[in-house]
């Protein structure tokens, strides 16, 4: 599952996730570096990445990101990639727009966003799902540790009681800019930059070259509302099939309240290289 150090990939250094080479082209520093494999990004920063790029094209005032829906082709390689973004669905009220991460002549990555047309819903919102402890007085998450890559170093977790395999309530939050030529990162890439944490931080079994693997083929995240503030908080369940299929589920916070719920089907199976994948 690792890499030999002729394979590795030249990443960029700084105070950020990617390096902003110009005409939609990036770098991946260090700290975008995955869990599983370690000349890999990890989907989280990929996902900032993306939306970054999807919120810049052609914006709107009077629309606003609902739903972002990516899937995963194969694998994301660390180092030099581009993004290819596209109107597919223009419209006055609702609008489809995507985004491509091309890496090595192959795509990685298609992420589609609804755009949806914003007005005052005040006299009928309503939420079913309950705010969770707020981070600022929690304890520091450990739980993170068994995840090796420079993304899960550079993350900040605080952990709500009652965690256990296969569901918890984590925060957290890191100190980076999504691209390094950004002045500010926009609180709704810094915020989903970080969602696809969610499938490490409550899984069924402890990862391990004796263990399982569960990466994720997709990431599914809609929104009732604009995410704001640094943290961001993971309500989690994970489950398992019986025929290799699991599913993460979690409810999104951020310090104001839930605002909105991510799905990520997942591949179950042993560990490559271990006595079950052999068969022993």
């Amino acid at each position: 599952m690792t890499a030999t150090t002729s394979e590795l990939p030249e990443l960029a250094v700084g105070p950020f996730f990617y390096e902003d080479l110009g005409n939609h082209r990036y770098r991946s520093t260090v700290h975008a570096q995955g869990a599983w494999n370690e000349h890999e990004q990890h989907m989280g920063p990929a996902t900032g990445l993306l939306v970054h790029e999807l919120e810049a094209f052609q914006p709107r005032e009077d629309l606003r990101m609902a739903r972002v829906s990516l899937d995963i082709l194969g694998i994301i390689h660390g180092g030099e990639f581009e993004v290819q973004t596209r109107m597919i669905r223009p419209g006055k009220t609702i609008e489809l727009i995507e985004a491509e991460m091309i890496s090595g002549g192959r795509t990685a990555i298609i992420a589609r966003a609804w755009r949806l047309k914003t007005g005052d819903s005040t006299p009928v919102a309503t939420l079913e799902d309950a705010s969770v402890e707020h981070p600022e007085n929690l304890p520091e998450f450990t739980g993170m540790q068994v995840w090796p890559g420079g993304y899960i170093q550079s993350l900040e977790f605080r952990q709500v009681d009652g965690h256990r395999p296969g569901k918890g309530v984590v925060w957290l939050r890191n100190p980076y800019k999504m691209v390094s030529s950004d002045t500010v990162t926009s609180d709704v890439v810094r915020i989903l930059g970080m969602v696809d944490t969610a499938n490490g931080v409550a899984p069924r079994v402890e990862p391990g070259p004796e263990s399982w693997i569960f990466p994720n083929v997709d990431l599914q995240i809609h929104m009732h509302r604009a995410p704001a503030g640094e943290w961001l908080g993971l309500e989690v369940q994970q489950s398992y099939g019986d025929d290799g299929i699991g599913l993460t589920s979690a409810i999104l916070h951020d310090v104001h309240g839930p605002f909105g719920r991510s799905e990520q089907i997942l591949t179950v199976r042993p560990m490559p290289g271990s006595k079950r994948a052999n068969g022993n």
